[in-house]
């Protein structure tokens, strides 16, 4: 299975249209939810120099504002998803709180499984897209419906760094 065509065509043409990075990832968002289930989507961009990490877009911005940055919390998740560059997946919120501080406010909006997908430019991790829906959403066809993520995410970064984030 791939993304659907009529989804991509809308991301396309949003894409085109978009000229602020707000307008990019509301793009992606749209694409990631025709593909997977995602009740909270958030794109985390990352300073690998600083050593943080800052939220650029969130479809909750009462519950996760995009503001501020945090710094890198260096363990499993870390090596996982920076260093090996693969996904991310829990599909419980306790394996969640395994890894998140902030597993309970992800419990009240109803998520308890994650998608965390790297985005991957010049070798480094740039940012990751953070998929978030009911406990056992992410069975492994949802997740490598998921990966068919990365190139639209990799172009919706370009985009955004060229509108001015980044």
């Amino acid at each position: 299975m791939t993304l659907p065509q009529a989804a991509l065509d809308t991301f396309d043409a949003a894409l085109a249209r978009a000229t602020t990075p707000p307008e990019v990832w509301t793009a992606l968002c749209a694409l990631g939810r025709a593909t997977v289930p995602a009740k909270l989507f958030t794109v985390m961009q990352i300073d690998n120099v600083r050593e943080v990490a800052g939220r650029v877009f969130t479809s909750d911005p009462v519950a996760y504002p995009v503001s501020g940055t945090k710094p890198f919390r260096y363990g499993d998740w870390f090596d996982q998803v920076h260093k090996r560059k693969e996904p991310f997946v829990a599909n419980t919120l306790a394996d969640i709180a395994k890894v998140f501080p902030d597993h309970e406010l992800i419990g009240s909006l109803g998520c308890g499984s994650v998608v965390n997908l790297p985005i991957e430019i010049g070798g480094k991790v740039v940012g990751t897209v953070n998929m978030l829906d009911a406990e056992q959403a992410y069975d492994p066809a949802t997740v490598t419906q998921a990966m068919h993520l990365r190139l639209p995410a990799k172009a919706a970064w370009l985009a955004a760094r060229h509108w001015g984030q980044g």
